[in-house]
């Protein structure tokens, strides 16, 4: 799957109508939030929400950023998964 990365959002699909995204914003320097995980019904269960955050993960260690996890499942996904340690933003 190909995902298109853009300011505050990384999606696979068209832009207008997206399979599968992940939404984030600028909170302060240096840190973002993960607002939002949406991925179509057809494409559940196949790991297509990690391979997002996956792709966010990826972005933060580029730019030097640290995640708030606000959507449920980045939230669950920080707990599950220790390989997003280094982007978690610790207050």
């Amino acid at each position: 799957m190909e995902f298109i990365r853009e300011p505050g959002r990384i999606y696979a699909g068209s832009s207008k109508k997206p399979e599968a995204y992940i939404q984030y914003e600028l909170v302060e320097n240096g840190v973002i939030k993960a607002t939002s995980t949406v991925v179509l019904e057809s494409l559940r269960g196949h790991g297509v929400a990690k391979l997002l955050l996956d792709e966010l993960a990826d972005v933060a260690r580029q730019d030097g950023l640290k995640i708030i996890p606000v959507c449920s499942y980045v939230v669950t996904a920080f707990k599950r998964y220790k390989e997003y340690e280094d982007v978690i933003y610790h207050a």
